[in-house]
């Protein structure tokens, strides 16, 4: 059977990067959308369209599946991945930071979920991935806005999941823990920033890559079309919150 298109955002570094390469090495057409693309467009994949993308443009993500469907035909899964975390106080904290994470985090899945729905409806058949977070379901010090977002990741999947169920839709959400990529760079907070890197660093050869994440993703779209895997919280064997 023909493998069809995944869409996968955040895909230039980190979790999206390591997810596209698995993917990729699966068989799968991809269409890889990130701010920057520049990363991914280096490696020249085949049978792989990149495109420069803010998730918080709608219409510049509709015109980006257009182009991915034109080369590639319909969309078989998407790949919600793209995100960002700026911790600090409440009170110190920017409203703009704050509006960021709510926009790329949450609005950013809801614009993709938008974009490729009503195809996967017509077709009775699709899988949506979410990336969540041990955030979204646990308090972290300085976190609140970031565990907000994550919280509202897991709420609007499991909701949407009862939704487009009888469709033959599913929608998986991946949980991580403490993993090794460049989002504490993201941080203003330095003094916030260190303190989350000294909590990674004290895990040391113990903190997940960004490949552990892509092999769970990989494993639940794996299953078969009639068996869908939640959820998947992981996250090092020695991380306690």
């Amino acid at each position: 059977m023909m493998k069809r298109l995944v869409v996968i955002t955040g895909a230039n570094s980190g979790i999206g990067k390591a997810t596209a390469l698995k993917f990729y090495e699966a068989g799968y057409p991809l269409l890889l959308l990130d701010k920057n693309i520049s990363g991914v467009k280096k490696l020249k994949l085949d049978n792989c369209l990149c495109q420069e993308l803010d998730v918080t443009d709608i219409k510049s993500y509709k015109n980006a599946i257009e182009k991915g469907k034109e080369l590639f035909g319909e969309i078989g899964t998407l790949i919600n991945n793209a995100g960002i975390m700026l911790a600090d106080t409440i009170e110190t904290q920017s409203p703009q930071e704050w509006q960021a994470m709510l926009n790329i985090n949450v609005l950013g899945v809801l614009n993709g979920l938008h974009c490729i729905l009503d195809e996967m409806k017509k077709n009775q058949f699709g899988t949506i991935i979410n990336l969540g977070s041990v955030a979204g379901k646990k308090a972290f010090t300085n976190h609140a806005i970031y565990c907000g977002t994550k919280a509202a990741v897991l709420m609007i999947s499991e909701n949407i999941r009862q939704d487009i169920a009888e469709s033959n839709i599913r929608v998986v959400t991946i949980s991580p823990g403490a993993v090794a990529t460049n989002l504490l760079t993201q941080m203003s907070n330095k003094e916030i920033q260190q303190a989350s890197s000294d909590w990674q660093k004290d895990l040391g050869d113990e903190i997940l890559n960004a490949d552990n994440i892509a092999d769970a993703m990989l494993f639940a779209h794996e299953q078969p079309q009639h068996v869908c895997i939640r959820e998947i919280v992981i996250a090092p064997t020695k991380q306690v919150p």
